[in-house]
C-alpha cells in the first residue's frame, strides 16, 4: 500500500526492512563523521519499527537520545528512475528530529516527530548504481517542550504514559519524478453547490507552458474531466460535478460513515503538447461538517457522534503499526463495536490509517501530540508541526474535527497566564485559517477558551451520577459552570454560543488487576458480566441526555499499564462484540421520538435485541432528525497533577 494514499505515484521503492543501526549515547557521531562511515553501524534494525520495540529487533527501552541509521540502495531498483530525473526521498515520520545524508552529503534537518517530510536527493547521487543513505535521529526524553504525546520521559511506563518511540516509525520510500512535478495536492468539497475545489502546488515555478488535467469519477462513472493552464507554482480550480452527478442518488455520491463513497481522482501535469510530466492518483470525499445550534451536522443533517478513544499504540511496535493489515483491522474493530468514529489521542495517525477511515467510513477527531511545558520554544515547535499536520491531512473526509490541545497539556496555567490563553486562542484561529471547513476544539476536556465544540471529560462510573450532571438542560448548564471535583471550570471570560457539547472522555472500566501487576484505570469490575453491566449503565445514561451531541468512550484497547480497553492490547475482544455493538448503537434521546428511558435500559443489560435491521440502521445516519441542545462536564485529576 502506498504510504501517502492521497498523493500516489505508480512507481515508488519501499525502503522498509533491514538497516544498519547504532546508538550514540555520547553524541560523538557528528564529530567522528558517522554520516560517511560504515563501521559504527554494528547492529541491524527493522525499519520502520522504533528501537525501543520488539519488532525492531533492538528492543532496548532505555534512554538513547541519539540514534543512527544507514542503508544502501541501487538506482537501478528505483522504478521509473533514469539520469536526468529527480529522486525524492520521503519519510512518514521520524521522532523527534532527523538529519539526512546521502553518500556523505548533508541534505536536510527536519523537526517534528509526527509530521512527514520530503528530501530531494538528486544532487547527492554518485555516478555508480550503489548509493548510501544515513539518518541521525535525536529524541531527548527529558525535553518537555517537544510535542511528545503520551511518551514517558522516564525509562519505564507509569500512570497514563507509555514507552517512548524514537527515530523512524513510519515508512521511508523513494519516488522518481521530472524536474517539475506536483509537490502537494488538496481537495475542498462544496456539497451545497455540487462542486469540488482543488489546490495544486508544484515544486517550483513552471519554466514553460504547462497544463493540468483533472479527472474525477465514481464507480467508473466520470463526474468531471477538466484541463486548465498552469502559470504559477500554486494553482487552483473549482470543478463543477455535472452532468453525471445530477443522476446519482446522494447515498451514492456523498460521504458518510454508513455510505463512505469516495470519488477517484487523477491529476496529470502535461506540457504544451499534451506530453505527460507527472501523474498523481488521489481521491476526495464529498461531505460537509459543521457545528451549529448545539448540533454536529454532517451533510447538513444532525449526526450523533459515537466515538471511542484510541491511543494508536501497539505492544510490539509502540506508535508504529505492526502492519498495514493491522491498521485496517483497527478500523474494522471500531465499527464492529458500534462506534461511528474515533478520537486519536495524543498522536498524529499514519495516513494509511486515515485512508481506511475514509474507505470504510469512520469519523476521526484528529489530535495533536502535546508538549508538557510552556516556553517560547514549545510554542514554536507545536505551531510549526501542527501546521504541517493540518496541511498534510486536510483532504481526508474522515477527519471531521481538529483538536490541537488536550486537557491543557503544555498550557498548565490557563486561568493565571494570559500568554497561555493567547496561545490557545492563536492556535484555534490559525487552524481555522488553514482549514475553515471543519470544527476546531481548541482545548478538549478542560478550560474552555474558544472552540466550535465543547468537549468534557468525566470519569464518574455510575450512570445515576452522569444523569444528574447531564440529564437535563438545566443540569448541563450547571455542569458547565465548573465543579472542581469532576472537571475543570469554563473560564469566566468564555460564553457558550450554541456550540455542541460532547462527553469526549468517560468510562475507563477495567478488570480488577492481579496483585502486584501495574495498572491504571478509573474503576474495576470482577468479570465480563459486571463489565457489560457497567458499560451499559454508563452508555444509557449518556444516550439518555437530551443535551449531549455525542460521546467518546475511553478506550478502545489496553495500552501498557492503562488496562481500560474494550479490547486487549493485541486487539482481541474482552467482551462479545455483538453485545457491545448492540449497546453502543442504541438510539439517543437527543433525537426526538427515540428516547429510551432509564428503566428500559436497566432491564436490558444482556438481553438487548436491535429494534431495527442492519439495513434500516445503515439508512438512518443521514436522515436523523434534529438533536436538542448539549451538555458537559468532566476532568482527569490524575493526568493534570502528573503533568503539573
Amino acid at each position: 500500500m502506498h504510504p501517502s494514499p492521497q498523493l500516489r505515484r505508480q512507481d515508488w521503492l519501499d525502503l522498509s526492512g533491514r538497516w544498519g543501526f547504532a546508538h550514540d549515547d555520547g553524541d560523538i557521531g557528528l564529530m567522528q563523521g558517522w554520516n560517511d562511515r560504515a563501521d559504527p553501524f554494528d547492529r541491524v534494525i527493522e525499519v520502520p519499527y522504533p528501537p525501543e520495540s520488539r519488532l525492531s529487533g533492538i528492543h532496548d527501552p532505555d534512554e538513547h537520545p541519539v540514534v543512527w541509521y544507514r542503508r544502501g540502495f541501487r538506482l537501478s531498483e528505483v522504478p521509473g528512475y533514469s539520469r536526468g530525473k529527480k529522486l525524492l526521498l520521503k519519510f512518514g515520520a521520524v521522532d523527534y528530529s532527523a538529519c539526512v545524508w546521502v553518500n556523505g552529503h548533508f541534505l536536510t534537518r527536519h523537526e517534528g516527530g509526527h509530521s512527514s517530510f520530503t528530501v530531494d536527493i538528486t544532487a547527492a547521487l554518485e555516478d555508480g548504481d550503489e548509493q548510501v543513505l544515513t539518518v541521525r535521529a535525536e529524541d531527548q526524553p527529558h525535553d518537555l517542550t517537544q510535542p511528545r504525546g503520551k511518551q514517558y520521559w522516564e525509562s519505564r511506563p507509569a500512570d497514563i504514559w507509555y514507552h517512548r518511540t524514537t527515530g523512524i516509525w513510519q515508512p521511508v520510500w523513494l519516488e522518481a519524478v521530472e524536474a517539475t512535478h506536483v509537490e502537494h495536492l488538496s481537495w475542498t468539497p462544496d456539497t451545497r453547490r455540487g462542486r469540488v475545489g482543488v489546490s495544486v502546488r508544484l515544486n517550483r515555478e513552471p519554466d514553460r507552458e504547462m497544463r493540468m488535467r483533472l479527472r474525477l469519477s465514481i464507480e467508473g462513472q466520470v463526474l468531471a474531466d477538466d484541463t486548465y493552464l498552469v502559470q504559477h507554482q500554486e494553482s487552483g480550480r473549482e470543478i463543477r460535478l455535472e452532468p453525471a452527478a445530477g443522476h446519482l442518488h446522494r447515498h451514492r455520491l456523498l460521504w458518510s460513515p454508513k455510505h463512505p463513497n469516495l470519488v477517484d481522482a487523477e491529476v496529470v501535469l502535461q506540457d504544451r503538447h499534451g506530453g505527460v510530466i507527472d501523474v498523481i492518483q488521489s481521491y476526495v470525499g464529498l461531505r460537509s461538517v459543521e457545528a451549529a445550534d448545539g448540533l454536529f451536522l454532517l451533510n447538513g443533517q444532525p449526526s450523533y457522534l459515537r466515538l471511542v478513544l484510541a491511543q494508536g499504540y501497539w505492544p510490539d511496535s509502540h506508535l508504529a503499526a505492526p502492519s498495514v493489515e493491522a491498521l485496517r483491522h483497527e478500523v474494522e474493530m471500531i465499527k464492529a463495536l458500534g462506534f461511528n468514529g474515533v478520537r486519536i489521542h495524543q498522536k498524529v495517525e499514519d495516513p494509511r490509517f486515515l485512508y481506511w477511515c475514509d474507505r470504510l467510513g469512520l469519523f476521526v477527531w484528529a489530535e495533536m501530540a502535546n508538549a508538557y511545558a510552556f516556553t517560547e520554544n514549545a510554542v514554536k515547535r507545536l505551531t510549526n508541526e501542527w501546521m504541517q499536520v493540518v496541511r498534510r491531512d486536510y483532504s481526508h473526509p474522515s477527519i471531521v474535527t481538529w483538536v490541537p490541545f488536550n486537557e491543557s497539556w503544555g498550557v498548565p496555567d490557563l486561568p493565571g497566564d494570559q500568554a497561555q490563553r493567547d496561545f490557545v486562542r492563536g492556535i484555534y484561529h490559525l487552524t481555522r485559517a488553514l482549514d475553515p471547513t471543519r470544527p476546531v476544539i481548541a482545548n478538549d476536556g478542560w478550560e474552555h477558551l474558544v472552540g466550535d465544540i465543547w468537549g468534557i471529560h468525566d470519569y464518574a462510573l455510575d450512570g445515576t451520577v452522569i444523569r444528574n450532571r447531564y440529564g437535563t438542560p438545566e443540569a448541563l448548564d450547571e455542569a458547565l459552570q465548573g465543579r472542581p471535583q469532576y472537571h475543570r471550570a469554563v473560564l469566566d471570560e468564555t460564553a457558550r454560543a450554541g456550540q455542541p457539547v460532547v462527553l469526549s472522555e468517560f468510562g475507563g472500566i477495567t478488570f480488577a488487576p492481579q496483585p502486584g501487576v501495574p495498572w491504571f484505570g478509573y474503576g474495576s469490575v470482577a468479570n465480563e458480566d459486571a463489565f457489560l453491566e457497567r458499560y451499559e449503565d454508563l452508555l444509557m445514561a449518556v444516550l439518555d441526555s437530551p443535551g449531549l451531541a455525542g460521546f467518546c468512550y475511553t478506550q478502545l484497547a489496553d495500552t501498557e499499564q492503562e488496562t481500560n480497553g474494550l479490547l486487549h492490547a493485541d486487539r482481541t475482544p474482552k467482551l462479545d462484540p455483538e453485545i457491545v455493538r448492540a449497546i453502543t448503537s442504541r438510539p439517543s434521546r437527543a433525537i426526538p421520538g427515540d428516547a429510551i428511558s432509564a428503566a428500559q435500559a436497566a432491564s436490558r443489560v444482556l438481553a438487548y435485541t436491535p429494534s431495527v435491521t442492519a439495513e434500516d440502521d445503515a439508512r438512518r445516519v443521514d436522515d436523523e432528525p434534529p438533536l436538542t441542545r448539549p451538555d458537559a462536564s468532566g476532568g482527569r485529576q490524575d493526568e493534570r497533577s502528573a503533568v503539573s
